[in-house]
């Protein structure tokens, strides 16, 4: 039986996979920036490693899954100047930065478990690890890798590149990159060479974020912090880092850097900080990328309600999750209503035969053999573990799912008669097919559960409609007596510049 294949970015191909202390895994994702609504785009990519995650665990590796969460050092255009997206946001809804992060982080969490994805086991804030990050920022100082200006530190990228490869994720070459910069360096005198990046940066007398460090009252750099955290909890060398396709270059290329700099000397020591880089491609709409930065973003609480223009209606987060699943992960995925609405029927129709697979009864049945329909359901499991070991192929595992509907509707109409496929046959091929549903793709039933939470979200939006009426017309009992008996059924309102969000809260 083939073994689970992996493309890796490092080298552009797909490698058998191999952890470097077997059955321990390690893998490091890279998280959210919190500083608002989680939207398609984080979806996929939280997807994409809850699959790897499932899977891994399914084949008996013992996985430890850190994501980060970013709540400082991430600058507006992912630059290293301008301001902070967590303090900005902050400034725009009149909150301390941390009431940002910790909200949007609560918002984040509540959209990834109605998706149905496994928590890591560890998930780490930059905020809580700077006295490491300045740890390493000395260590990359000590080693020659880096310089000091005007109380910030810069990555010096021409010096790395003497003794390393800077480049060699990305496929990019040093000059290309220098000369492709060079606009970015007007007015910015404190670095010598456009390709360097911050590692520490001098906090101006309006940034609040800001920590004592052997250069003055600064902040890090948003590259470091990853290097910091996935070493400490992964080791000096692990086995998969992963992340979107759009982090890349810079950030994972500087994570590489960070970490060859600040851990050893000799380039043929080089680590590479992950054996596997793995990278899921963009969503897309209109054949343009999705991200709040070109202000396209549709958030999933927006999927999840339907509430925005460019949306024909609400889709459940279990839609989107197939949705997503359709799709290779390295493929491009473009956006749009036909698309959705044509996930959503096929996620119905795979919900409908999951219905009758599990309501045939095959016990005591003539058996009268259909070879044909024997060996659909003979292969199933190996044709689907052939899918996901040929790098997750969650597309080809779907249509394998439907392949073999056919063949569950002709057992169920025909209960009661001639059953045309050995018994032991169907219980392995139902036991499989659970399997493939609820632990590798993480689905699930969509049941008349799943129908009571679509008319609770009607009756909310009544309910939210109504008490924003109420305050508008400053009729504060009101609004208030509605909050209030909400509460006390545990239903929790959140007012927001966008209007009112509400969550259960067990």
């Amino acid at each position: 039986m083939d073994k689970l294949s992996v493309y890796n970015s490092l080298t552009r191909k797909k490698e058998l996979f191999e952890p470097l202390n077997p059955p321990f895994v390690g893998m490091y994702v890279c998280g959210p920036t919190v500083y608002g609504n989680a939207h398609l785009g984080h979806a996929r990519s939280a997807i994409t490693f809850d699959i790897v995650y499932r899977y891994l665990l399914d084949q008996g590796y013992k996985v430890r899954y850190v994501r980060n969460i970013t709540d400082v050092g991430h600058l507006v255009n992912d630059a290293d100047e301008g301001e902070s997206k967590v303090e900005k946001q902050a400034r725009l809804e009149q909150l301390e930065p941390m009431e940002v992060a910790q909200r949007y982080y609560n918002a984040y969490t509540r959209d990834m478990d109605a998706m149905n994805l496994l928590r890591p086991g560890i998930e780490p804030r930059a905020t809580g690890h700077i006295p490491e990050q300045i740890e390493a920022v000395q260590k990359i100082l000590e080693h020659g890798f880096a310089y000091e200006v005007n109380g910030s530190v810069y990555f010096d990228v021409p010096k790395y590149h003497e003794k390393f490869q800077y480049g060699k994720l990305s496929g990019r070459d040093l000059e290309q990159i220098l000369a492709g910069s060079r606009s970015d360096l007007e007015g910015l005198s404190e670095k010598r060479h456009p390709a360097d990046f911050a590692l520490w940066k001098k906090a101006s007398p309006n940034h609040i974020m800001r920590w004592n460090s052997p250069w003055g009252e600064g902040f890090p750099g948003w590259h470091i912090e990853c290097t910091v955290m996935s070493t400490k909890y992964l080791g000096p060398k692990y086995d998969i880092h992963g992340g979107g396709m759009d982090l890349l270059f810079p950030h994972h290329e500087a994570e590489i850097a960070q970490s060859n700099a600040c851990n050893c000397h000799q380039p043929e020591n080089m680590q590479d900080e992950a054996k596997y880089w793995l990278h899921n491609n963009m969503i897309t709409y209109e054949g343009q990328k999705m991200g709040k930065s070109l202000g396209n973003a549709i958030s999933l609480e927006e999927f999840f309600s339907g509430n925005h223009p460019l949306l024909a209606q609400a889709y459940s987060p279990l839609v989107i999750r197939f949705f997503i699943l359709q799709a290779h992960y390295r493929s491009t995925l473009d956006f749009s209503n036909t698309a959705l609405q044509a996930s959503e029927k096929a996620y119905k129709r795979l919900n409908e035969g999951l219905k009758r697979l599990d309501g045939i009864q095959p016990e005591g049945k003539v058996v009268a053999v259909n070879e044909a329909f024997e060996q659909n359901l003979r292969t199933f499991l190996d044709d689907c573990r052939a899918y996901m070991n040929d790098d997750f192929n969650t597309a080809r595992v779907i249509a394998r799912m439907f392949d073999a509907l056919p063949v569950v509707n002709q057992l169920y109409k025909a209960q009661g008669k001639t059953f045309a496929v050995e018994q032991e046959t169907f219980r392995q091929f139902r036991q499989a097919f659970h399997k493939v549903f609820y632990d590798w793709l993480g689905l699930k039933a969509e049941t008349e559960e799943g129908q009571q939470h679509e008319v609770i979200d009607g009756l909310m939006k009544i309910i939210i409609d109504i008490r924003a009426e109420a305050r508008k017309a400053k009729n504060w009992a009101l609004s208030d007596k509605i909050r209030d008996e909400l509460s006390a059924l545990n239903i929790k309102l959140e007012d927001t510049p966008n209007g009112t969000d509400w969550y259960y809260e067990k």
